[in-house]
This record gives C-alpha cells, sequence and structure tokens, in this order.
C-alpha cells in the first residue's frame, strides 16, 4: 500500500507501510502522535497567544502592551533559539526521543501552574521558561514524525497533525468564556493541565524504532555538535537547497508567527478605536481567534492532501502567496480604521494558510534531510524558526514603540507593523523559489 490507509485491508490497529519491510505502524500509534499536536496547541493558543498577550495589557495598559510583549517573546526565543541545535543533536545520540518530550512537556506544565498567582515579574519569568521549555518538545515532537509515516504520507500524517491539533485552540479558546479574565492564575492552570491531559498519550502508544547505535552525551558531544552545525550550514551543496530554504523559512517565520502572536492585542485596538470596552474587545479577540481556529482545521487536511499531489515545494509557494493577500487585508483595517468585521475576514484566510505552512513545510523540511542527522537538522530547522521569533517580536515592539512616541494611534501603527512582516513574506517567497522538493532517496520508508 502507498498511502496511510483508513482501515481497508488492514488488521484492526495496525498500518501496512509500503516499502518498509515489515515495519507496523499502529493507528493507536499515528492517533497519539497527533493528539499531541492537540496538546501543544492548547497551550500555545491557550498561553502565548491568548492568554498571556491578555495579562500583559491587563497589566501595563494598551498602549504598552504591544512593546511589552514582543520583548518578553524574543527573550524567550533568544534562549531557545541558542540551544536548539545541541537539543537536536543530543536527541540524535540518544537511544530514544521521547524522553526528551516527556521531560520538556512535564516542565512546561509545571511552570504554567504557577503563571499569575506570585505578580507581574514572576509571571512574566515563569512565562519565559515555560515558553522555552514548550519549544524544545515541538522540537523533539516534529523529528518523531518519520516514527508515525512514510515518505509517501507524510504530508497527509503531518496535514492531519495540524488539523487535529488546531482544535486543541478551540478549547483554549472555549475556557475564556467559561472563566472569568479576572482569574487569569485559574486560565493558566486549566491550560497547563489540558496540554498534559492530551499528551500523555503519546509518552505510552508512540513506538519508536529506537537508535541502534546510541552515542554518550557530554561536553565532547556538545562541542562536536557545535562544529557539526557549522560544518553542515557551510558545505550546503552537499545537501541541495537546505541552507536556502533555512534562510527562507526565517523569514515567513518571523511574519507568520508575529501576526499570530499579535492577533488578541490588534483586535481588541480596533475594537476599543470602534467604542467598544477593553472587555467587549477581548470577548471579539476570542471569536477571532476561534474563526481563524475553524479555517485552520480545514486548511490542515486540504493543504495536507495536496502537499502529497503536487509536492510541499509547490504548496509552499501556494501558502505564501496567500499569505501576502492576508497580511495586505490586514494593514488595511489598522490603517483606514476598517470595522472590527473586517478582522474575520482576514482571520478566516489567515486561518486557512496557516494550516498549510505547517502541513508544507515539515515535509519539505525531511525531503531535505539525510535519516541519520534528523534531530540535528531538525534543531536547525527549529534554530531559523526561533530566531525569527526573536526578531519578529524585537521589531513589531520597535515599530510600535516608534509610532506611539510620533503620536500616531496605536490601531495605526499596528497597521504599519503588519506592512513590515509583508516585506518578510515577500523576502522569503524570493528566496525560496529554486528550491526544489525531488526525492533524494535519503529518508527510509
Amino acid at each position: 500500500m502507498s498511502t496511510f490507509e483508513s482501515g481497508l485491508g488492514t488488521t484492526a490497529g495496525e498500518l501496512a507501510v509500503a516499502g518498509a519491510g515489515d515495519r507496523i505502524i499502529s493507528r493507536r500509534s499515528v492517533a497519539s502522535w497527533v493528539m499531541y499536536d492537540l496538546a501543544n496547541t492548547i497551550f500555545s493558543m491557550g498561553i502565548v497567544s491568548l492568554y498571556f498577550p491578555t495579562f500583559i495589557r491587563r497589566s501595563v495598559g494598551g498602549d504598552r502592551a504591544d512593546a511589552y510583549y514582543g520583548f518578553i517573546t524574543a527573550i524567550s526565543m533568544g534562549i531557545i533559539f541558542v540551544v536548539s541545535p545541541l537539543l537536536g543533536a543530543m536527541t540524535d545520540r540518544a537511544r530514544r526521543r521521547m524522553p526528551f518530550l516527556i521531560a520538556s512537556t512535564l516542565i512546561c506544565v509545571a511552570l504554567t501552574l504557577g503563571m499569575g498567582r506570585t505578580g507581574f515579574t514572576p509571571t512574566i519569568i515563569l512565562f519565559i521558561l515555560a515558553n522555552i521549555t514548550y519549544q524544545a518538545g515541538l522540537q523533539f515532537y516534529d523529528a518523531l514524525l518519520p516514527e508515525v509515516s512514510t515518505e509517501e504520507n507524510r504530508g497527509k500524517i503531518g496535514g492531519i497533525g495540524v488539523g487535529v491539533g488546531y482544535l486543541g485552540s478551540y478549547l483554549a479558546v472555549g475556557i475564556g468564556f467559561i472563566i472569568s479574565g479576572d482569574n487569569m492564575p485559574l486560565l493558566f492552570t486549566v491550560v497547563a493541565m489540558l496540554f498534559l491531559l492530551f499528551a500523555l498519550p503519546a509518552f505510552f502508544f508512540v513506538k519508536e524504532r529506537g537508535n541502534p547505535n546510541p552515542q554518550p552525551i557530554n561536553l565532547r558531544m556538545t562541542i562536536e555538535s557545535t562544529r557539526n552545525t557549522i560544518r553542515t550550514l557551510r558545505s550546503s551543496n552537499e545537501y541541495p537547497g537546505l541552507l536556502r530554504f533555512l534562510i527562507g523559512r526565517m523569514f515567513y517565520t518571523d511574519a507568520i508567527n508575529t501576526v499570530i502572536s499579535i492577533m488578541v492585542l490588534y483586535t481588541i485596538s480596533i475594537s476599543v478605536a470602534t467604542g467598544m470596552t477593553a472587555d467587549q474587545g477581548e470577548a471579539q479577540a476570542r471569536l477571532v481567534m476561534m474563526t481563524a481556529i475553524t479555517f485552520a482545521v480545514i486548511g490542515g487536511f486540504a493543504w495536507g492532501w495536496m502537499s502529497d499531489r503536487i509536492g510541499p515545494k509547490r504548496t509552499l509557494n501556494y501558502v505564501l502567496s496567500m499569505w501576502m493577500v492576508v497580511f495586505l487585508g490586514a494593514a488595511a483595517v489598522g490603517l483606514f480604521g476598517l470595522p472590527v468585521w473586517a478582522l474575520f475576514i482576514v482571520a478566516c484566510s489567515a486561518g486557512f494558510c496557516l494550516g498549510g505552512i505547517w502541513a508544507a513545510d515539515r515535509p519539505l523540511m525531511l525531503r531535505l534531510t539525510p535519516p541519520d542527522r534528523i534531530g540535528e537538522f531538525y534543531g536547525l530547522y527549529g534554530m531559523v524558526g526561533r530566531f525569527s521569533a526573536i526578531t519578529g517580536p524585537l521589531l513589531w515592539g520597535l515599530v510600535l514603540t516608534q509610532t506611539r512616541a510620533a503620536g500616531i494611534a496605536t490601531p495605526v501603527g499596528q497597521g504599519i507593523g503588519v506592512l513590515t512582516l509583508l516585506i518578510m513574506m515577500i523576502i522569503s517567497f524570493i528566496i525560496l523559489r529554486p528550491v526544489s522538493d525531488e526525492p533524494r532517496g535519503r529518508l527510509s520508508q
């Protein structure tokens, strides 16, 4: 069989894998891997995109919230940027990757449980550390994709993960309609516990083939890993398209992650500018995010199917082209004082495109990656994404600081900020044009 099967012709609970000899991937293993996507999306949406920005706005005021949030996020992502390659190399040398995923998840949950309980500064510190461990876990999780998929169905499995994962955002947003925004500690606690709950199946049921030749993890390994990373970046001809893809990815993730993270603050500003109260603006922000989530679920499945059909590179080209239009629309809302309903149109488009990014670029990365260095190369993959997560929030914070100093209204300043992110998207599209996704025969089936 050449694709992920829905049950026809297979024994209950198992999937036959094309070209894999006697390798069997259980449905339970695939479903558990997908479930972790749901779990980490609960954290990403609930903490990073929604309730922590709201906490910042309530603490420092609407005029300063963008700058504070941008700089805090940049600090967090700067740290994970530095350690990403090392973490990837460690998992390549270890016998199994799963213990790393378990440890990072449990630490993240524990840190999140303390947020909002001990004042503004301690909550910022806890957020920085929790986001670091969340991002580390995401790196370990992505590197497990080959354990639950084949080359033929990798786009589909990744797309299912994206689509089902965004269902977790419904839970994260829905919490805000049940628990008052005045009770931030409870909001943080519930998000943390849901993250843990839906992560548990992956801990027990995702089956790894394991590393048959584990190596010691020590200081010498750290030095060797650093040298290998530098050597990999220098010898880009050995891995055609890899370096160009990583650079291009830095620019588009810069733009996309930043606009997602500030969407709540943007929506509240637009709402307040049209005469709503801050509480009404927060309610509108949750509805906008819910709209984006709905279309992200659809996009995850649709783009995943397209990635398998026409290839991840062509799929990514289409997605990035659509994102450019989305950024123009988002900027117009703030620049021209459009009503809040215009943001719902932007949210529909952004959500659909967001599902496509992750359904296309994970399989494309694997097309460019040698099988014996998946963890290390995913460290590079994560590293450039995290570098963009430093520069994007910093750029956003600086733009909003300057526009505020110039006396420009916050919604207009945010519109200008979105235009700077559009430039990043255009640059990424130009950089990625020569990259090919032709299979190179590296990954085992």
